[in-house]
């Protein structure tokens, strides 16, 4: 069993994130996923990057890392989007971190640090024609760690493993879920 802590998108913590949290439980691990927005969730990916931007892409970053505090140092950070910049943040600068799972975004190494920490793995999932999906930016990251993977979907959709919204993708979302239980299987 591996403590993971995972990171809503930029529409909140929708029924998506948590029946996708739950598919890890049902695996036997503990899974804490923090309402970064109390309570609020929003239609679309436009109304939650307003919402970010009146509280400040920073502001939402630190109510990640502060919603970690409590938890044990040998942690898997997870993310989906926007929920991808705190797991990263704690991956890269938290003590004990065992990896991190980057769904559908991901930010440059040099945001958090001088380089990737050697003992940290990377995972990262995303759509190869995802425009807000950031597939160069995870390139490079896999690159800089040695234990990494980069698993590309077709298709164009962002957040296609939220179950909620009418881009999900079953298929897809299986295969995300098989990947990421393999990685925790192997770091835990």
């Amino acid at each position: 069993m591996t403590d993971i802590i995972l990171f809503h998108h930029v529409q909140g913590l929708t029924p998506g994130v948590r029946a996708f949290a739950d598919r890890l439980r049902a695996a036997g691990h503990w899974v804490a996923t923090p309402d970064l927005f109390d309570g609020k969730t929003f239609a679309t990916l436009e109304e939650g990057v307003a919402h970010v931007e009146g509280i400040g892409f920073d502001a939402v970053v630190q109510r990640g890392v502060d919603a970690a505090s409590e938890l044990p140092e040998r942690v898997v950070y997870a993310g989906f989007s926007l929920g991808a910049m705190p797991a990263q943040r704690l991956a890269q600068t938290r003590p004990g971190a065992l990896a991190v799972l980057l769904y559908h975004g991901a930010v440059p190494a040099d945001t958090y640090g001088d380089s990737w920490p050697p003992d940290v793995a990377i995972q990262a999932h995303v759509n190869d024609e995802d425009d807000w999906g950031d597939l160069d930016v995870m390139r490079s990251l896999v690159e800089q760690a040695p234990d990494a993977e980069l698993f590309t979907y077709r298709g164009s959709t962002h957040l296609f493993t939220d179950s909620g919204l009418d881009v999900y993708d079953a298929a897809a979302t299986g295969l995300v879920v098989e990947r990421s239980l393999a990685l925790l299987a192997r770091r835990a």
